[in-house]
């Protein structure tokens, strides 16, 4: 058991937990936070959404260690809350809850919508409804309500409302807690997961990877080593990845808006199902030429879900023969925001391996003599048809020779 200081509505609470136990289960079985409703509990329903440090997430997915020193909002909470106060009102008056158990989620959701999105229409709030599932409403008073306050704070502006909203949009910093060597009673994982607790606001644009962060990355266990083979001579190789904007075009989903030097900047596009996501930001090449060695540092956030993540990538060669050269991958990353309530370290790094080897395979072509149009758009990542090939080989792997690493 670890204790826990940890902030909820506002008033401060310490209570023992175990590293396993979510914060759903804390809130209500520890704190008796009952209005936090748990449904799917895999992150997928948004019954359980609370807020930590004002933005919206799942609290069944999310540990509670993980929150140490953190200020989290229950339904409970917003007595006092403008934007509360009339979504409660709108609900009502649009018919937009039924049997109830969505509606605390639901709720946290159209706050963050009416905040975030002051000039939303019905197609963008429906979308950002697309994590909070009813299967009672049929959502058109949902969206009627959520509407409503939005066109309410438009014609008769409320100076509360916009007060949270300036809240909400000023950089966030959180301040680190001191650094405390772990016992037996306190491992290594639970420091790591109260280290990562501790994150400072990033901007829309980062151009540095933070060390400390990568090294909190590591501990917590995503860091993926993979390789691919490419058919041709070590000099040949190392000169072709050296040269960016050939690289990201080899690369499904990413694009340059400019480069100088050893940096450069631009996005990569990523779509899974009703789900997309383009990371904007900036990256820089560290290269050694003598252990024909380099490392791409890289950051960069998400627009419209404001995730974000940063990651080392290093890469080495190794010569197999004269015409055939071995490209190792080292991976560490770290994704943060709410595109992180949806990972699973596994499936994650089971796609991480298959995409890098697709990347093997583009580079070989382009080695190859085949070219890529500059000017032809790249198209995102496809998750859903990579994810297909993943679950393969993983059911392959459980009646046949399992995927070599580099498959």
């Amino acid at each position: 058991m670890i204790p826990i200081a940890i902030q909820v509505n506002g008033r401060g609470f310490s209570r023992h937990a175990e590293p396993r136990t979510h914060l759903g289960d804390f809130l209500r079985d520890e704190l008796r936070l009952t209005g936090t409703h748990l449904g799917c509990e895999h992150g997928v329903c948004g019954a359980c959404t609370v807020l930590v440090n004002g933005q919206p997430t799942r609290s069944c997915i999310t540990f509670a260690v993980a929150c140490e020193g953190q200020e989290v909002t229950t339904i409970e909470g917003y007595d006092d809350d403008a934007v509360m106060q009339r979504l409660r009102a709108a609900f009502t008056r649009h018919h937009a809850l039924q049997c109830g158990f969505c509606t605390p989620g639901m709720l946290t959701t159209a706050r963050d919508i009416v905040l975030r999105l002051p000039q939303a229409d019905e197609a963008r709030v429906r979308l950002e409804l697309s994590g909070n599932l009813c299967r009672c409403t049929g959502y058109q008073g949902i969206v009627d309500a959520i509407l409503d306050v939005l066109q309410q704070q438009r014609d008769t502006p409320d100076a509360q409302v916009e007060k949270l909203r300036h809240a909400l949009s000023a950089p966030r910093i959180v301040a680190p807690r001191p650094a405390t060597a772990p016992s037996q009673a306190q491992p290594l994982a639970v420091a790591a997961a109260r280290q990562a607790a501790a994150e400072s606001a990033a901007s829309a644009e980062m151009a540095e990877v933070d060390p400390a962060a990568m090294a909190k990355a590591k501990a917590k266990g995503n860091a993926i080593e993979v390789h691919f083979d490419v058919p041709y001579p070590e000099d040949q190789v190392w000169k072709f990845m050296g040269d960016l904007p050939a690289v990201a075009s080899c690369l499904p989903g990413a694009t340059i808006d400019s480069y100088e030097g050893e940096r450069v900047k631009g996005t990569i596009a990523i779509k899974f199902g009703p789900m997309s996501a383009a990371f904007a930001g900036a990256a820089r090449l560290e290269r050694d030429d003598a252990a024909r060695r380099a490392v791409l540092r890289g950051a960069g956030q998400d627009s419209l879900s404001k995730s974000r993540t940063q990651g080392d990538i290093t890469y080495r060669l190794e010569a197999l023969t004269a015409d055939s050269t071995r490209v190792h991958v080292d991976m560490i990353y770290a994704l943060q925001g709410p595109l992180a309530q949806f990972s699973r370290s596994g499936l994650v790094k089971d796609f991480v391996r298959r995409m890098v080897a697709d990347f093997g395979k583009q580079i070989t072509r382009r080695l190859g003599g085949q070219t890529v149009v500059t000017d032809e758009p790249q198209p995102t990542v496809s998750v859903a048809g990579m994810m297909w090939s993943v679950l393969w080989n993983r059911f392959r792997g459980l009646f046949g020779k399992p995927p070599r690493a580099s498959e």
